[in-house]
């Protein structure tokens, strides 16, 4: 694969704009397949191990492929603590239409899951293009501020929120903690999805690992429960963790697309 450079684009208003780095492969041929578009999770980059494999089966497939990095997160220019899904879902509709595919299939990782269902709804609302085909979910976690987050918050954690305007916690996955904002839980109020029938108009595939400690399988099933009237195709990963990146969780990931994609 060539060497992809990253591209900027400023989002927001001349108070708060924020430069955001993305990583666009177009299509070698004028076929009008839809485009991937990668949707991480939180603080995670496009130069993850999943969004890197995504990029190359597009390149070996002939398919568009849009990566991006929120503000804060990455390449991105932004203050991390600013971050909401609001915030978060402004610049990657901007990206996506920056690139003014036609149709785009969205691949949600994680937090970058519940990014994914909310660009549909405003898609939708907008009409026209881009249109979503497909779904491809990842250990999605959908209201996660409210429905995961919220309820385990210890006494100490309500006080730092109340007190300092955020908390911090243990990450299994960086050195640095992961940091919640009351801005980021408030805001995560106005976008919730859990709360009646999600209309996508395409058809959706949830991976989920049933060892993941972070977003628990039970929560893909609540999300089901939510999906009643789309194609949607639920795969348990008895041994997966909530990463999903292993040689094996790769491959399923990327049957899922090309089922939707090609």
């Amino acid at each position: 694969m060539t060497e992809q450079a990253a591209e900027f684009l400023r989002v927001g208003p001349d108070n708060d704009t924020r430069d955001i780095a993305f990583l666009h492969r177009p299509a070698a041929s004028g076929e009008k397949m839809p485009m991937l578009v990668w949707l991480g999770g939180y603080r995670s980059d496009m130069t993850g191990t999943k969004a890197v494999e995504l990029d190359r089966f597009a390149a070996k497939n002939d398919l568009a492929c849009l990566r991006l990095d929120y503000s804060g997160h990455g390449a991105s220019g932004g203050d991390f603590r600013k971050g909401t899904i609001s915030r978060w879902l402004e610049e990657a509709l901007a990206v996506v239409r920056a690139k003014a595919p036609s149709r785009v299939v969205l691949i949600g990782s994680s937090m970058g899951g519940w990014i994914a269902l909310r660009m549909v709804e405003e898609l939708r609302k907008a009409g026209g293009a881009p249109s979503v085909a497909g779904l491809v979910l990842i250990a999605p976690a959908p209201d996660f501020t409210q429905e995961l987050i919220e309820p385990s918050l210890s006494d100490a954690e309500k006080t730092s929120l109340a007190e300092k305007g955020y908390f911090e916690e243990h990450s299994e996955y960086s050195p640095e903690p992961n940091i919640f904002t009351r801005a980021l839980m408030e805001d995560g109020k106005q976008n919730r999805v859990l709360q009646g029938i999600i209309t996508t108009g395409c058809p959706v595939h949830i991976l989920q690992g049933m060892r993941d400690p972070d977003v628990p399988y039970q929560h893909a099933l609540k999300l089901l429960e939510h999906l009643p009237s789309d194609d949607v195709v639920l795969t348990l990963i008895r041994d997966g963790d909530h990463r999903l990146s292993r040689t094996q969780d790769i491959e399923r990931m990327l049957a899922a697309v090309k089922a939707l994609a090609i």
